[in-house]
């Protein structure tokens, strides 16, 4: 069995959201995380702990002895952690010069960073930006669990009520398929030639942003073909390469797909992709602020 201390405290937030669930879906969609995702920090923690924190049955799950015995001290640790940092926060409150920047494995349009960065830096001398790579399970980029600061994501976000972006930009969509799909052939393809393909989709969890990468508005209301869900560049790539579908693409992110077997060709038909930045609508501190008005500047966004 692992030590106490290499638990987490995200593992201890997807147990208590699960355990006041009692739901892997509605927990899942709670965290902005995919399901399994959730099954697997779950997996993590009962085995960290040798112990089965939840017993599964066919309408949801239930804590078992050891889970109910966890539960208290696990909110007792998230709530010592946040007070923690509250205090720390108040305490360093005048002298905080950092902003952290979210990022996944999407690209971020060649030069904005430093660009950003540059600008950031004449308005406010003494700031520091560090970025922060976050797993592509995370659609949030870091925002939804307060890993980071500001992030990089595509648009639409979900539960944009929490959330406030400025978009830095429009990318146009291509479709990914095998070099050996019969509409590999074209040099551009009309969406309506790929209704009955089957699409790679995100997971339920993604909420609008797995519509917006089917095309839900682009359909007629004819239902998509699932070929199957994906979570990531690598399971993307995995699962094109073995032709269990199609998926689309922003121009940006093709160099990350298009390898091994895999293609990418422009297709018509589709609005584009909306990359913005985006941060927590009730972090009113001066750098989060300040970082994404140079992100305007830079970008000329409104």
């Amino acid at each position: 069995m692992s030590r106490a201390g290499d638990v987490h405290l995200r593992e201890l937030r997807y147990f208590t959201a699960l355990a006041e669930e009692l739901h892997f879906t509605r927990a899942a969609e709670r965290l902005f995380v995919s399901q399994p995702a959730l099954s697997k920090q779950i997996r993590t923690l009962e085995k960290e702990l040798g112990a089965e924190l939840f017993a599964r049955h066919r309408r949801g799950v239930r804590l078992t002895s050891a889970g109910e015995a966890l539960r208290p001290y696990a909110l007792a640790m998230l709530a010592a952690w946040e007070a923690c940092r509250a205090d720390v926060g108040r305490v360093t409150a005048r002298e905080r010069t950092t902003v952290v920047v979210g990022t996944s494995a999407s690209s971020v349009p060649g030069g904005l960073l430093p660009a950003i960065r540059s600008r950031l830096a004449a308005a406010h001398p003494g700031a520091e930006v560090r970025l922060r790579r976050v797993g592509s399970e995370d659609v949030t980029a870091g925002l939804a669990g307060g890993e980071c600061d500001v992030a990089f994501v595509w648009l639409p976000v979900p539960g944009p009520e929490r959330f406030a972006w400025t978009v830095v930009s429009e990318e146009q969509n291509l479709v990914a398929l095998t070099e050996t799909h019969p509409l590999a052939a074209r040099e551009e393809i009309a969406f309506t030639d790929l209704l009955d393909e089957p699409f790679l989709a995100l997971p339920e969890s993604a909420g609008p942003l797995r519509d917006h990468w089917l095309a839900l508005g682009s359909r007629g209301g004819r239902p998509p073909r699932i070929g199957g869900e994906v979570n990531g560049t690598a399971e993307t790539h995995a699962a094109l390469a073995a032709g269990l579908g199609v998926c689309l693409v922003a121009r940006g992110n093709a160099q990350l797909i298009a390898l091994d077997g895999v293609t990418t060709r422009p297709v018509t038909g589709v609005p584009p992709s909306r990359l913005a930045l985006a941060w927590r609508r009730d972090d009113t501190r001066l750098l989060v602020r300040a970082y994404a008005e140079a992100a305007r500047q830079v970008t000329g966004a409104r």
